[in-house]
């Protein structure tokens, strides 16, 4: 043990040498290098001889579909996973990471993709809970104020003294950079920054990542599916396919198309053809919808709208403004304030969600990991989720997992699923694969009404483009689709019609083909204006 302790001791002395070598090196010299990143897990070699560069002042985004391996390589350089083969420099000085603390004693702050927060606490108690310096007794009023000159330098605006659980996902994600700030963090890694951010947020989350490249202190090393992004705020993309660097290149030489294509390594189509096929009947009818929030005020406000046979409804607005409340409401999860919702002529307003979905409901939810899969279930397990109640799968309250077992097999190969078999866990998979096993439960029963929440995001274009695809063939195949999505891109590209939602009511409902985007995005923020544009 004692040992230990002095190897630990020796290697924390080392690397406080090394600490703050980082300040003192000018713009465009290298801070961090990897060389010959190799790491192998069982059946999988994710990171396979990476070489990569970190320059002072730069910008330099990570490219790569889901399971690419993006995220192991950024875990390497930030001391959660040790290469097996391979060396990090920085400074041009070897180190050797046990652990995060060793990465972040030199300079190295993470910003990850799922928010690691305590919503109980304030701003500030997240913000110092854990830092070395903290003491035995907390002196938040000196922490309040060393935060604050950080906010003032990158202009954040946050209010250190809320609770966690108050804040949108902008400000937490504000938090989490602050975190990482506060522990002098010069070389900054975020992993997909903008996954969960509003438009609003994304363009000032962008702000402060520039002005954070600009300065002295924080440089950026940048992982995102974004490639619009990508192209406007970085100076290098390093692109991985299959665990291996296919490219290196400067931004200014690149475009989506291009970058896309290294990604994938084929064309790959941003826009869906959007299809015109015969308006059948409606297969859903809302009238003067109304349902509360968990915080207990009105979320949806008396909406009345309906979707006909082969068309797609898409709904558009910032998060927060009913998309949530609405989509659970439809989906038999939450409980309606009044109303009345009807399938096909059937009265479901207080049906329960297993009756919808024998009715011919399909709910495709946001949170693919928490509402939309069951992470230590394997993927037979949870695809008999949308099956349990087929008699053709279960006799007498007794699953047959064999069929099932068959099913699922299908299943993955018809939807394209990378996994090594269908015996492996749900949370195994990369973020696109998962969302392709819940399309494919769900849009295999063949759904009259495809209720679809946030369907791409955080997803690659690999991914985004055969989501969306399926999401198509189920209009041609007379479904009836309510889009729910904050990438109006992609509302504009699939839907029939747009819905701008606005403090949960619809401040129209306008023929996507013929309505000029300006329009909508107006909407979305509560103006009113006719087709052309003009303030009504």
């Amino acid at each position: 043990m004692q040992q230990e302790q002095t190897n630990n001791g020796g290697r924390s002395r080392a690397n406080q040498t090394r600490k703050g070598m980082l300040t003192n090196l000018q713009r465009g010299e290298t801070l961090l290098e990897a060389r010959g990143i190799t790491k192998r897990f069982p059946g999988v070699t994710a990171n396979d001889a990476i070489d990569f560069s970190i320059r002072a002042g730069e910008i330099h985004a990570v490219l790569g579909e889901n399971g690419a391996g993006k995220t192991t390589l950024m875990k390497i350089l930030f001391g959660q996973y040790q290469p097996d083969e391979g060396q990090i420099f920085i400074a041009g000085q070897p180190v050797d990471f046990k652990s995060p603390l060793d990465a972040i004693e030199l300079g190295i702050g993470m910003v990850h993709q799922h928010r690691k927060l305590i919503p109980a606490h304030t701003v500030i108690e997240n913000i110092i809970l854990g830092h070395p310096n903290a003491g035995a007794v907390l002196n938040l009023s000196r922490a309040e104020d060393e935060v604050n000159r950080l906010c003032e330098k990158y202009d954040f605006s946050l209010d250190l003294r809320a609770k966690v659980w108050q804040l949108s996902e902008g400000e937490k994600q504000l938090v989490e950079i602050l975190k990482a700030l506060y522990r002098g963090a010069e070389i900054l890694i975020m992993d997909e920054p903008s996954s969960a951010l509003t438009p609003v947020e994304t363009e000032k989350l962008l702000d402060s990542i520039q002005a954070m490249a600009e300065s002295d202190l924080a440089i950026v090393p940048f992982i995102t599916h974004k490639l619009p992004i990508v192209l406007r705020i970085s100076d290098r993309v390093t692109v991985l396919r299959r665990g291996k660097v296919v490219s290196c290149i400067d931004t200014r030489d690149a475009t989506e198309k291009s970058l896309a294509k290294e990604m994938v390594g084929r064309e790959v189509l941003f826009r869906v053809e959007r299809t015109k096929i015969e308006r059948g009947a409606p297969i859903l009818e809302v009238e003067n919808l109304s349902v509360r929030s968990d915080k207990g005020f009105i979320a949806v406000d008396q909406l009345s709208f309906s979707i006909h046979e082969g068309e797609i409804l898409g709904v558009a607005g910032i998060s927060g403004n009913g998309q949530r409340e609405l989509v659970e409401a439809l989906a038999g999860l939450r409980k309606i304030e009044g109303g009345k919702i009807t399938l096909e002529g059937q009265d479901i307003t207080y049906a329960n969600a297993l009756h919808r979905w024998q009715a011919g409901v399909g709910y495709i939810p946001a949170d693919r990991i928490a509402m939309g899969s069951i992470g230590d279930f394997n993927l037979v397990e949870n695809t008999a989720m949308n099956y349990y109640f087929d008699e053709a799968f279960s006799k007498r309250g007794i699953l047959d997992f064999k069929q099932i077992r068959e099913l699922t097999t299908e299943l993955v190969e018809e939807y394209d699923v990378a996994t090594p078999g269908v015996d492996v866990k749900a949370r195994t998979l990369s973020g696109g694969n998962l969302q392709k096993l819940i399309l494919a439960r769900v849009l295999s029963r063949k759904p009259r009404l495809v209720i679809v929440d946030l369907p791409t995001q955080g997803l690659d274009v690999g991914a985004t483009e055969f989501v969306r695809n399926k999401l198509v063939e189920a209009k041609q195949g007379r479904a009836s689709v309510l889009l729910i999505s904050e990438d109006l891109d992609e509302i504009m590209s699939l839907s029939d019609w747009v819905a701008p939602i606005y403090e949960g009511r619809f401040m129209g409902k306008l023929p996507a083909d013929s309505t000029p985007r300006e329009v909508v995005g107006a909407m979305m923020a509560g103006i009113e204006l006719d087709k052309q544009g003009a303030a009504t």
